[in-house]
């Protein structure tokens, strides 16, 4: 039997907290982010009654999958998600137990947020700390919304810049894109300047604070209690080739040292 206390939480997270100086912390195992199969090997082992899912892959390997989010919630362990694919999957499962935390997941919950490309970003590999290197479309509309209140930009422009921001593909949304483009609108150059000036010290990282939420509502949660299951597993042919393709691989390797440093969230052209 596995001593309690040594029953960490288990984090996938990338680009939302890269560099981020709670990565140091002993309190929560901190693995890369999650892709098809992570959550399920995940939930095998004895040592692990608690899952934090933040950031996954996607594009260019099988994302998180939500049979195996299933299959750890009917076995107890809780499964915690927020700001991005965290944030999807939750909203997605909360029915079936999974818990979602903060913003982002309730607007997904709620219907004002449908795309995954409002979480999605462009960024830099494992060996380089998942470093982003895009701006994710839903801190963007929370830094117009906050500049908007501000009196930095008119009603007007702003909506402009969300419309310039949104149609512009997620691996190529920067704040730099963005105000390139919307110079070439209708929005005045006097609001554009200001905005330039502006936004150094007053970008919002909506995906970060959620992150944190989800870190301290995992902290205040027994790391021992189980889930209580809302439903009935069933193990589909589907979810057999699951199992047999992933129950012999190895184990993901833990992310880099939190001092890998990150961009500079508040002046960086920011998944």
């Amino acid at each position: 039997m596995v001593g309690w206390s040594k029953m960490k939480p288990v984090i996938f997270v990338g680009p939302t907290l890269s560099g981020d100086p709670i990565l140091a912390s002993a309190k929560f195992e901190w693995l890369p982010p999650a892709t098809e199969g992570d959550i399920y090997r995940t939930a095998r082992r004895k040592d692990v009654r608690a899952i934090g899912l933040i950031d996954g892959q996607f594009e260019s390997v099988p994302s998180v999958w939500h049979k195996e989010i299933l299959w750890a919630l009917s076995r107890g362990t809780r499964v915690f998600g927020a700001s991005s694919i965290g944030a999807l999957r939750a909203a997605e499962l909360s029915d079936f137990g999974m818990i979602g935390v903060g913003t982002i997941f309730r607007q997904y919950r709620n219907n004002a947020l449908r795309d995954d490309d409002e979480v999605a970003v462009l960024h830099a590999p494992f060996e380089l700390g998942y470093r982003p290197l895009t701006d994710s479309m839903v801190d963007i509309r929370a830094t117009i919304a906050k500049a908007q209140r501000r009196h930095i930009v008119s009603r007007r422009s702003a909506l402009a810049l969300v419309c310039v921001a949104k149609n512009q593909f997620y691996k190529d949304r920067t704040w730099n894109t963005i105000i390139e483009a919307a110079g070439r609108t209708r929005v005045p150059e006097d609001q554009l300047e200001r905005l330039i000036r502006w936004l150094p010290l007053n970008t919002v990282d909506l995906k970060r604070r959620d992150a944190l939420a989800l870190l301290r509502l995992m902290l205040r949660s027994p790391a021992t209690r189980r889930a209580h299951c809302k439903f009935q597993f069933h193990q589909t042919v589907f979810w057999q080739e699951l199992v047999r393709s992933h129950s012999a691989r190895s184990p993901k390797r833990p992310l880099p040292s939190a001092s890998v440093a990150r961009n500079g969230r508040s002046s960086r052209s920011p998944e």
